[in-house]
């Protein structure tokens, strides 16, 4: 998923105190302290419920027993009055989620449009920006990582037109490492298993526990979802038509210390996606308790 236009919150970095912000930089990526999943932190990607309204969205997310959600534009815009803004925090309070991310975003070299985006972050204490940044956005994104601080992960997608084997800007961690290894370190990634597993489908096949051992502590989100590459579609975990292999991801995110946010995004079904969610939580508790 990614928007068309561009669009650790600041009291949670003075309670960290010094030591914690330096352990941040240094991409220990303790966002939270409320890991009660194994160690994992987990949430949603609301455009996985996309045909819903953002009440219903929030009632779905919170009798899945998912405790984190990251939103996107279309039920959560940034342009959002201070009113709305407050009513949506209340509507997730009231239902036991928590935002912790935003996105996809486009961020390119014009600071004030970044800033704005980094502003709205603040404003409802956001731990990091999914992004697509152009490759001329990065001195600006240094500024405002480090005056913010608040991550930017990025977020690679796979194969735009699979007939002339086209591709998004970013497809892989070795390109995003090569890119922000001499950025500040709150540039990271936000991996997406079911785009990286769809670069097969151009030839370019990915392992995405490699990828995940790749971006090390610059794992800052995580995206999961599988994908049927013949019918190309998404899959409930565990589907063998699928090919992601849950637990060796979850070994690989542990390898690396990973201490960001899992989301859960099915991009299938997307009329009523509610019971191939539900079986996606199931399997992923199941291979948490199993690691």
């Amino acid at each position: 998923m990614l928007r068309d236009t561009v669009s650790l919150h600041r009291r949670d970095c003075l309670k960290m105190g010094v030591a914690g912000l330096a352990g941040l930089a240094l991409g220990r990526n303790a966002f939270a302290d409320d890991a009660k999943d194994g160690g994992f932190h987990l949430s949603i990607q609301s455009y996985t419920f996309r045909k819903f309204s953002l009440e219903k969205t929030i009632e779905k997310i919170s009798a899945l027993k998912i405790p984190h959600v990251e939103f996107y534009s279309g039920h959560f815009p940034v342009n959002s009055s201070p009113e709305k803004i407050k009513a949506v925090m209340k509507l997730c309070k009231d239902h036991g989620v928590t935002p912790i991310s935003f996105g996809v975003e486009n961020f390119t070299k014009n600071h004030e449009a970044n800033k704005k985006l980094f502003d709205f972050a603040k404003s409802i204490d956001l731990k990091y920006l999914t992004a697509n940044p152009s490759r001329d956005s990065f001195d600006s994104l240094d500024k405002l990582c480090e005056e913010y601080k608040i991550a930017i992960a990025i977020h690679p997608h796979g194969p735009t037109n699979l007939a002339k084997k086209e591709k998004a800007l970013w497809t892989t961690a070795e390109q995003i490492m090569a890119a922000v290894k001499d950025h500040n370190e709150l540039i990271g990634t936000c991996l997406d298993t079911g785009h990286l597993i769809r670069m097969a489908l151009i030839g370019e096949p990915l392992d995405v526990v490699q990828q995940i051992k790749i971006m090390g502590k610059r794992n800052y989100g995580f995206h999961l979802k599988d994908n049927d590459n013949k019918a190309d579609h998404n899959v409930v975990f565990g589907d063998p038509k699928g090919v992601l292999n849950v637990p060796e991801v979850l070994k690989a995110l542990k390898e690396v210390k990973f201490g960001g946010f899992m989301s859960i995004e099915y991009e299938y079904h997307d009329d009523e996606p509610t019971q191939d969610v539900a079986a996606c939580v199931k399997y992923l508790r199941e291979s948490i308790a199993k690691v």
